[in-house]
């Protein structure tokens, strides 16, 4: 009779059983959410992580303080600068922050090949973009606006009328609102396509100074030929001068560029095209992440 073989044993190595409530898909996607926004201000990560994006914000909210303060001692009849023009004279900044922080929230999640574990898990591609696309845009939001709120504070220490500024500072929340959208998109784009950090860094901060040389290129020469037109329409090639020819023509705002949109067909060719750049980026980013396994 041949030897019967040992039975299987099941050992209690002391491991917690789970019993609790099952959050789901939305409860991965908010909390997704909120570790991009905070960890692109470095909230979360080490103490040198946080250097860079606090810093940025510092140079960010530093001019409204002394423009606000400069009005008010010298009683000037408005501020030194419109609250839709802030974010655009300061947009080395905001480059340097987004270049910084978009690589931070998807390419380490390729490097380190993370995503297909977001992705066995009760969440979608769809909502896995939809989580960092939103979390990037609220924290390119929160570096735009704060700014624009400490005008708002400024101006009414310095006793401006309110009405204008009230109207003003609508201008500028909608408009940073807009410019995060299309920054965060272009960002994420640019970022998701290599898994190294560095790589991403340059790659953002390239694509965006080169487009706003070639804008500034087209813009010269049109003007140097009298073609108002086409100096109108050189802002589509700049993430920067697409939002401002938003906020000149549909929010009706003040335009940085000397040539700004004109009409109002104009302004919707501008407010279409970065609905477009919004929407391409959103289903660019979930072509990638489709093929991410």
């Amino acid at each position: 009779m041949s030897e019967q073989a040992p039975a299987g044993a099941i050992h209690d190595i002391g491991y917690r059983h789970y019993d609790g409530p099952r959050l789901g898909a939305s409860y991965v996607r908010r909390s997704l959410f909120v570790d991009t926004a905070r960890g692109a201000f470095g909230l979360g990560r080490s103490g040198r992580s946080k250097v860079v994006p606090f810093v940025l914000l510092a140079v960010m909210c530093g001019p409204a303080v002394v423009m606000g303060i400069v009005t008010g001692y010298f009683n000037l009849p408005t501020l030194p600068l419109g609250y839709t023009e802030y974010s655009f004279a300061l947009q080395v900044a905001v480059v340097i922050f987004l270049g910084s922080q978009a690589p931070v929230a998807v390419s380490r999640d390729l490097r380190f090949r993370v995503a297909p574990l977001y992705f066995s898990r009760p969440i979608s591609r769809e909502q896995y973009v939809q989580a960092k696309y939103a979390g990037l845009a609220t924290a390119l939001f929160l570096l735009l606006a704060l700014p624009v709120l400490l005008l708002f504070v400024g101006a009414l220490l310095a006793e401006l009328p309110l009405d204008d500024q009230l109207g003003g500072l609508a201008r500028g929340l909608a408009g940073s609102a807009v410019l995060a959208l299309v920054l965060a998109g272009i960002g994420l784009v640019i970022a998701a396509l290599t898994p190294r950090r560095g790589l991403g860094v340059a790659a953002v901060v390239g694509v965006l100074l080169v487009s706003a040389g070639v804008q500034g290129i087209v813009r010269g020469l049109a003007e140097e030929f009298g073609n108002d037109t086409l100096a109108g329409y050189a802002g589509l090639l700049n993430p920067f001068t697409l939002v401002d020819g938003v906020v000149a023509g549909p929010f009706g705002g003040d335009s940085v560029l000397g040539t700004p949109p004109t009409g109002p067909a104009m302004g919707a060719v501008f407010a279409m095209t970065a609905a477009a750049v919004v929407m391409a980026s959103y289903g660019i980013l979930l072509l990638r992440f489709r093929r991410s396994l």
